[in-house]
């Protein structure tokens, strides 16, 4: 029996929604399951969404490609970088010491996702679906609570954080001067990710923090959260403003056994969080989630012409291509987590020692920054 569909991708968040467009620019019969469930509890009519996304090189390009990257007060290029330890240690990264234009984008997620859903609506190659149809492919983008992964028995390792990640809005009493922000503090990760475009004085931030003292910090008044942020972040950017609800949810490590299979009868693959999970720390998440759908697109595209989209072979390939960058990510930043959620003095001059060591180590330090920025 003929299916209707070459692909049938199952999740229109930003991942699915732009493996949809990237298939359909191949002349491929696209079936988009829509709507997604949320993907994370930071989305929700009492709270909005807050979230944004640090997109690196790599990424803008992709996007860009399919004319959906935002417009310059809604990806705010970051030229400046600085992480700060619990005891002195400090790392700092400079655009125009590294010679790119931009260290990373700090794209505002609502904006994005509109973006990607107007391209999806005028492309005739996409059907937007209220169930899964069969395919030729079936792929998963459902995010970390994907229902079609347990569905397929599809197996995923979770090792979960004893923290969660808090998200929020903020105007500042001064501009952020497109520097990104972090500190590293008793088990504590706050990030400042500047908005508004290059004269802008909000942020959007994401603070890591035990699941014990999270909740106390979501129930606090908003001039009492902001007196708490203030303190952790030296009053770097003088007052601060709540101009959103807050969101969290729970962070976890995780991954799935397999990225690609079969089940019964129907060829699958796995992409973006469906598929694997990082500490946000690096803010790395979508990164890898849209490196996902650019090695299957480009796979599918380059195939031997007599090989279907759902040839084993050709899903092996892709798997092959992204789960070691990807399981190589995921536990540097378990280990840097660890390393920074330790509390001792031992540990605390060790990880310190380390910052200030990895500041001054010159082509290292270059490397690793190129790396994450995708060049």
């Amino acid at each position: 029996m003929t299916q209707p569909f070459d692909i049938c991708i199952r999740g229109s968040g930003i991942v699915g929604r732009t493996l949809a467009l990237l298939l359909a620019r191949e002349r491929l019969h696209v079936g988009l399951v829509s709507p997604a469930p949320p993907a994370a509890s930071a989305v929700s009519p009492e709270t909005g969404d807050v979230r944004a996304y640090a997109l690196n090189a790599k990424s803008r390009a992709l996007l860009e490609s399919l004319r959906c990257w935002p417009d310059v007060l809604h990806a705010t290029e970051v030229l400046a970088m600085q992480v700060k330890g619990d005891d002195g240690g400090e790392v700092n990264f400079c655009a125009t010491e590294l010679k790119v234009p931009g260290l990373t984008w700090i794209v505002d997620v609502p904006v994005l996702e509109a973006q990607l859903a107007e391209a999806v609506r005028f492309q005739p190659q996409i059907e937007l679906l209220d169930s899964p149809q069969p395919a030729a492919l079936t792929v998963i983008c459902e995010g970390k609570a994907s229902s079609t992964r347990a569905e397929f028995g599809i197996d995923f390792d979770v090792t979960p954080y004893a923290q969660k990640a808090i998200a929020a809005r903020l105007t500042c009493e001064r501009p952020h001067g497109q520097t990104a922000r972090q500190w590293f503090s008793q088990g504590d990760i706050l990030a400042f990710l500047p908005m508004g475009g290059p004269q802008g004085n909000s942020v959007a931030i994401v603070w890591s923090v035990d699941e014990s003292r999270a909740q106390s910090l979501l129930e606090t008044s908003p001039a009492e959260f902001c007196e708490k942020l203030e303190a952790a972040s030296a009053g770097c950017l003088g007052k601060l403003t709540l101009t959103s609800k807050r969101g969290a949810w729970p962070l976890q490590m995780a991954h799935a056994a397999s990225w690609a299979g079969t089940h019964a009868g129907t060829a699958w693959a796995l992409a973006g969080d469906a598929a694997h999970n990082v500490h946000p720390l690096a803010g790395q998440g979508l990164n890898l989630g849209l490196g996902d759908v650019a090695a299957l697109a480009a796979i599918l595209r380059e195939r031997e012409y007599w090989r279907p989209v759902g040839d084993e072979k050709l899903l092996r390939r892709y798997e092959r291509s992204r789960k070691a960058e990807v399981l190589t990510m995921g536990a540097t930043m378990d280990g840097l987590q660890q390393l920074f959620s330790q509390s001792s003095a031992p540990w605390q001059a060790m990880r310190n020692w380390g910052m200030n060591g990895f500041e001054r180590s010159g082509l290292i330090k270059q490397w690793v920054a190129r790396q994450a920025m995708g060049f």
